[in-house]
C-alpha cells in the first residue's frame, strides 16, 4: 500500500511488575536475559536484539499502558534451543510448564511450544519453528 507505513520488527515491550529484583532473577536464571539499568535506573531486560522494560507496580513510568498491573501480558519468545532442551533446563530451574510441547502457528510458520507461568503469572511461550 503506497503511503502507509511499514513496521520491521518489535523493539521492546513492556512488563507491569510487583518486584523487579525477582523479575530480573527469574528471566536470568529461566531464560538467560541480562538485566540492563538504563536512564537513570529504569531497568530491562535484554536477549538478542531486543529488551522488555520493567515498570514497577504502582510506580509506572508514563508514558503508559491504560490499566498496566502484573500478570496481564502473554508473549511468545523464539528460541534457537531445541525445544526438548529448553523442557529439561525449565524443570531443572523448578518452572511448571502448564502447557506442551505442542503445535501452534507463529508470524511466520509452524511452533513447537511450551507455556509455563513468570513470577507476576504472566503467561510465557517458548517456541521452536520447525
Amino acid at each position: 500500500m503506497s503511503g502507509s507505513v511499514q513496521i520491521d520488527r518489535i523493539d521492546h515491550m513492556v512488563l507491569t511488575v510487583a518486584d523487579i529484583g525477582e523479575t530480573c532473577d527469574f528471566y536470568g536464571r529461566v531464560l538467560g536475559m541480562e538485566k540492563i539499568v538504563f536512564a537513570g535506573g529504569r531497568v530491562a531486560l535484554g536477549f538478542g536484539s531486543q529488551k522488555i522494560n520493567l515498570h514497577p507496580a504502582g510506580n509506572e513510568y508514563d508514558p503508559r499502558a491504560k490499566n498496566p498491573v502484573p500478570g496481564s501480558a502473554d508473549f511468545c519468545l523464539i528460541s534457537e534451543t531445541p525445544i526438548g532442551d529448553v523442557i529439561a533446563h525449565l524443570g531443572a530451574c523448578g518452572v511448571n510448564i502448564i502447557e506442551g510441547p505442542v503445535a501452534k502457528t507463529g508470524a511466520v510458520g509452524a511452533l513447537t511450544s511450551v507455556y509455563f507461568r513468570d513470577p507476576d503469572d504472566n503467561l510465557v511461550e517458548v517456541s521452536n519453528y520447525e
